[in-house]
């Protein structure tokens, strides 16, 4: 869904990746990684979830759109409540997007024109999907795993059971699908030690785009 607001493009960086992965896949462990070796990070989904917080900047929005019920005690939005409401009802998914996406784009452009580092790694759980993002990454990393280790992950992470992570799932583009659209795989499947040496190949061949890209754009000034 295209929305209004700053566009992030890869000529403002020396290097822009864009991160996805199917829920479950290990998405913000990889991105952890890929900080810890100075890649700035910028996670839409921890920026989505500040907007949702306790009387965060999206709440006035998303209670006068769906009610009060739709919120906590505590100000923030009722994840399994509204969950439930849009699995259920494909309109409220695009309601709750209008108002979402706009900000979370806006906080994103906000976040990636201070970002440090030596390249950037946007996190994007719905890149595929979004058809906009392709657009403002140089390339698109998969996170990838096994469809029954994703399960497995997402039920005991957040307490939901088998049929309902499956409906997360069916809602997101295909494995198939997001592993064809990426430039570049981590396969998650087995551990810390396993991801090691994938992260750190990956980290060195963004450096050498990073620096080719910052090279070719000092010779056009």
């Amino acid at each position: 869904m295209q929305t209004s607001g700053p566009t992030v493009s890869p000529s403002l960086f020396r290097f822009a990746v864009g991160l996805t992965g199917g829920i479950g896949c290990g998405k913000t462990t990889v991105a952890d990684l890929f900080a810890a070796r100075g890649a700035a990070v910028i996670d839409t989904d921890q920026i989505a979830h500040s907007l949702t917080a306790p009387h965060g900047a999206a709440m006035p929005a998303l209670v006068a759109e769906f009610g009060p019920d739709y919120a906590t005690p505590d100000g923030a939005l009722d994840r399994a409540k509204m969950r439930a409401l849009v699995f259920s009802d494909p309109s409220a998914r695009a309601r709750l997007e209008g108002i979402l996406h706009p900000r979370i784009r806006e906080a994103t452009a906000a976040a990636a024109l201070i970002a440090d580092g030596p390249y950037t790694i946007f996190v994007v759980p719905l890149l595929i999907e979004s058809g906009t993002w392709r657009e403002r990454v140089a390339r698109v990393l998969a996170i990838d795993c096994a469809e029954a280790t994703q399960v497995a992950r997402v039920m005991a992470r957040n307490g939901l059971t088998e049929d309902q992570v499956r409906a997360i799932m069916a809602a997101q583009v295909t494995r198939a699908r997001r592993l064809e659209e990426a430039d570049d795989v981590i396969l998650n499947d087995a551990g810390i030690d396993a991801l090691l040496p994938q992260v750190e190949r990956l980290h060195r061949f963004y450096l050498d785009e990073a620096a080719r890209l910052a090279e070719q754009q000092s010779q056009r000034l």
